[in-house]
């Protein structure tokens, strides 16, 4: 992952590694890529209806994210799980890492990225890819099986 330095542009980019955080933030998102986010709808399928209503999320091709409070959010092997660092609250990131650049300029930095002022977005290291929550909606049991539908590999239970 990288992030602008002032003036922008591509040369002018600068990487960001990430290391253990002293303290994790509280979870309050979960975010899987690939079979892991296929391995998150179905959990939160096998949820009830009940617990379907507290819960946001989006999710875009190969890439799911739930958005709930700490204690609901449902545990998945692979999955990242996502807090808010006080220093950089438009930005949602791993709970156990910390970037080893100040967090108010990764965030600003990338909120330039995202062309998005005020936007909050889910940064996920491990691939390099950040992705607005600002669109979150309530779960939908139905939208959220479409979306299984045509993520899951054909064949797979």
């Amino acid at each position: 992952m990288s992030a602008l330095a002032p003036g922008g542009g591509e040369a002018a980019r600068v990487p960001v590694r990430w290391r253990s955080r002293a303290e994790p933030l509280e979870p309050l998102a979960v975010a899987g890529e690939g079979a892991v986010a296929v391995a998150l709808a179905r959990r939160i399928l096998a949820e009830d209806d009940a617990r379907l209503a507290h819960w946001e999320g989006v999710a875009g091709p190969g890439l799911l994210v739930l958005l709930g409070a700490s204690a609901s959010l449902p545990w998945v092997d692979g999955a990242v799980y996502l807090g808010r660092d006080d220093a950089a609250p438009s930005l949602l990131v791993p709970c156990a890492l910390a970037p080893d650049v100040a967090a108010p300029l990764l965030e600003r930095a990338l909120l330039a990225q995202a062309h998005g002022g005020g936007t909050l977005l889910a940064v996920l290291p491990a691939s390099l890819s950040m992705v607005s929550v600002a669109a979150a909606r309530s779960v939908s049991r139905v939208t959220l099986q479409a979306w299984l539908d045509a993520s899951a590999p054909r064949g797979s239970p």
